[in-house]
């Protein structure tokens, strides 16, 4: 079976579908794997790298499809790389399918079997197939970085003949895999961490980094977990409250960090512009939401701007900032994928349609969108706008599922 791995087009996009590592192990289950030439050159993986792990290199994206079985990309293909795809083959990416408006019905009406990892379902054989944790991990640790690079201070309290340094005040607003990792990372480096999240499970795992809990624990708040681990809709009598008290605690705050993504939908707006006014001079915050609309009303998306003299962080892909480990973890997660949809008897696919796994993330077969969520219509609404709807400052992490 021939397995093509593409350059990737789309701007600001650094990360590459395989690793020379997985490459190798690729070639070993009997595949014959072709990348095309420079493919990994964002993520410092080499053409002689991959040649050394037993793949070839094509001189474009033409020959690397001609007779490929399966297609490995990291981000949706633009409809024009779609011309060099052969019509059957089997195409993995994250396919963004939500936002992806007409562009699934160009990838069907191309003949492509497509798969989502990020609808991969959150159970636990599909772990290491979960390439939205991979990759916020990455996110969450890179961004507590990005804000040290922008905050004028040091982060942790030192002790000097000249005077002390205070410790910087961080707030991670979500606590899901990338604000963990926050917390964990802001915490190394000396800071003194708070963090926010609807969920009760949440306080005892930020608690267990280090962190100090912010939260309004009343009655409703102890029942605000369904039986999965994901979040319940709060009443709007909680919203304010909560909302209230995040409001008291920005203006003590020197960085903030947040985290809060709904699969599908735009990012729930956490910080409105009033509340950027009400923090310190030279304090910081980074959105990790911004390609999805952004946490904060004033987050410009792929730029650093000073609002009422805070620094908000809006840069994208986050991930592919660190994109050599970004793509060594979605490699992986890739490698781990295929290897459920192939058999290695008669090293070709064979793809079981009622696993749950292949169910979940299946998005287009046979010439239509079939998923459940996106078939309907075939499209999805535009990406939001960076601005607040009416009432923003109330709708804050208690309707977000959290990062991942």
């Amino acid at each position: 079976m021939k397995i093509a791995i593409l350059r990737e087009r789309r701007a600001n996009e650094t990360r590459v579908a395989v690793s020379p590592e997985t490459a190798k192990k690729f070639v070993g289950l009997g595949c014959e794997v072709v990348i095309e030439k420079n493919a990994g050159a964002g993520a410092a993986y080499t053409d002689a790298a991959f040649k050394a792990a037993g793949a070839a290199i094509a001189k474009d994206s033409a020959a690397a499809c001609k007779g490929a079985r399966m297609i490995l990309k990291v981000q949706r293909p633009a409809p024009a790389e779609l011309d060099a795809m052969p019509a059957g083959a089997v195409l993995v990416a994250m396919l963004d399918p939500h936002r992806a408006g007409d562009e699934l019905q160009a990838i069907a009406e191309a003949g492509l079997t497509s798969f989502a990892m990020e609808l991969m379902p959150r159970i636990t054989r599909a772990q290491s197939m979960d390439v939205l944790s991979s990759q916020a991990n990455l996110a969450g640790y890179k961004s507590v970085l990005d804000a040290a690079g922008e905050y004028g201070r040091a982060y942790p309290m030192l002790m000097t003949a000249a005077g002390r340094i205070n410790p910087a005040q961080v707030l991670v607003m979500g606590a899901g895999v990338a604000g963990l990792q926050a917390i964990a990372t802001a915490r190394r480096l000396g800071a003194v961490v708070h963090a926010t999240d609807v969920r009760p499970a949440a306080k005892e795992q930020v608690e267990s980094l280090g962190g100090k809990f912010v939260a309004v624990e009343d009655e409703e708040f102890k029942q605000a977990e369904t039986a999965a681990g994901y979040a319940k809709e709060m009443s709007a009598d909680y919203k304010k409250k909560q909302a209230a008290l995040i409001a008291e605690t920005l203006p003590k705050m020197d960085v903030v960090i947040t985290t809060a993504a709904i699969p599908g939908r735009p990012a729930p707006k956490l910080i409105s512009a009033a509340m950027v006014k009400s923090m310190k001079p030279g304090s910081v915050i980074v959105d990790l939401a911004v390609e999805t609309g952004g946490n904060c009303e004033l987050t410009e998306a792929g730029k650093v701007v000073v609002k009422h003299g805070v620094k908000i962080v809006g840069h994208l892909n986050v991930p592919g900032r660190l994109a050599a480990d970004a793509s060594m973890l979605y490699a992986n997660n890739l490698f781990n994928f295929v290897s459920l949809l192939y058999d290695k008897e008669s090293k070709e696919l064979a793809i079981d349609w009622e696993d749950e796994i292949v169910q979940g993330t299946l998005v287009t077969k046979d010439g239509v969108v079939v998923h459940p969520e996106l078939k309907p219509s075939g499209t999805a609404p535009a990406p939001a706008a960076n601005v607040a709807p009416e009432g923003a400052p109330e709708d804050t992490a208690e309707e977000a599922e959290s990062d991942g």
